[in-house]
């Protein structure tokens, strides 16, 4: 045997078991790539039928806001709008004080859904990619106070919101909910999938810190489930009820806080009770469509992990 035909076998590559299946991977791909699968009638029927199911609620909720009193109560109710739909929505307007309890509605959620975002895609990062003393006993920690009623601690939340001389202000809604168990352990998660371990040893070697890591490298990854967060949050803080109900009063109240005004008095005016229920879900409707693309797409970005 010569000495070029050794070199020549030398140079050509080993076809080892795993290159042959990646190779078979890359071509089944690439096969499957140009295949759409379409659906069945009865997947359209399905889908039609939960999409009835889940706009009924909010359709019957304008229906109900849309007459007065007397035909709500009858039997069978109406199923078509009515013609006292503005009027009802004025109404609850000005009964409720509806445009105070936006803002400060706005305020608290808002103020929620941002801090929780950023403190529990600080606190999945740390549980999920770095290592310190302690991290699954704390871990596990956290996750414990899941299993609390939050009933359990209103009585000494209060107690300090009072001493704090919070009571009665928007600040004692917003500090005991600046972040959430299940907000850590969902970005934890998912950092845990997405952000790949070299991605951050490269950081170290070029000489990054942690934040400096967590800013330019995590936020980018993270920026789909933070988005999921922030939307699932938002909207948690936004129908929250029992603690703004019970640190709150009427001259300073939240949507769901003043929606109580309405049902004050011996005889419930239901069409006025739904004239304000839809009142505080039109902000929520009008977010969901002017970012709901974005949300969706953030999603998609992120199943898809090369």
């Amino acid at each position: 045997m010569t000495t070029e035909s050794l070199a020549v076998r030398t140079d050509t590559p080993v076809r080892t078991p795993i290159g042959k299946a990646r190779r078979g991977g890359r071509r089944l791909l690439r096969q499957g790539a140009g295949r759409q699968h379409h659906a069945g009638p009865l997947a359209y029927v399905l889908l039609a039928v939960m999409a009835i199911l889940s706009i009924f609620p909010l359709y019957w909720t304008m229906v109900a806001a849309s007459t007065d009193n007397t035909r709500v109560s009858q039997t069978p109710p109406p199923f078509l709008p009515g013609p006292n739909l503005f009027s009802n929505l004025a109404r609850a307007w000005d009964e409720a004080a509806m445009g105070k309890a936006m803002i400060n509605s706005l305020i608290v959620a808002g103020a929620i859904a941002l801090s929780t975002v950023l403190f529990a895609t600080l606190a999945g990062f740390a549980f999920a990619k770095l290592r310190f003393k302690g991290r699954n006993a704390l871990l596990m920690l956290v996750i414990g106070t899941m299993l609390v009623p939050p009933q359990l601690g209103v009585v000494p939340l209060f107690m300090m919101m009072s001493k704090l001389g919070w009571s009665q202000q928007l600040p004692a809604v917003i500090f005991p909910t600046l972040v959430s168990a299940v907000g850590v352990f969902f970005m934890r998660q998912y950092l845990s999938e997405a952000l790949p371990d070299e991605l951050v040893e490269a950081g170290r070697v070029d000489g990054a810190h942690s934040l400096r890591i967590f800013w330019s490298i995590v936020l980018p990854i993270a920026r789909p489930a933070m988005a999921v967060l922030f939307m699932i949050t938002f909207v948690q803080a936004w129908n929250d009820f029992f603690w703004p109900f019970v640190v709150l009063d009427m001259s300073n109240p939240t949507v769901p806080v003043a929606l109580t005004q309405l049902s004050a008095g011996y005889v419930r005016d239901q069409s006025l009770i739904m004239a304000g229920a839809l009142l505080g879900t039109l902000p929520l409707l009008a977010m969901f469509i002017v970012f709901g693309r974005q949300i969706v797409g953030g999603i998609m970005a992120g199943a898809v992990k090369g």
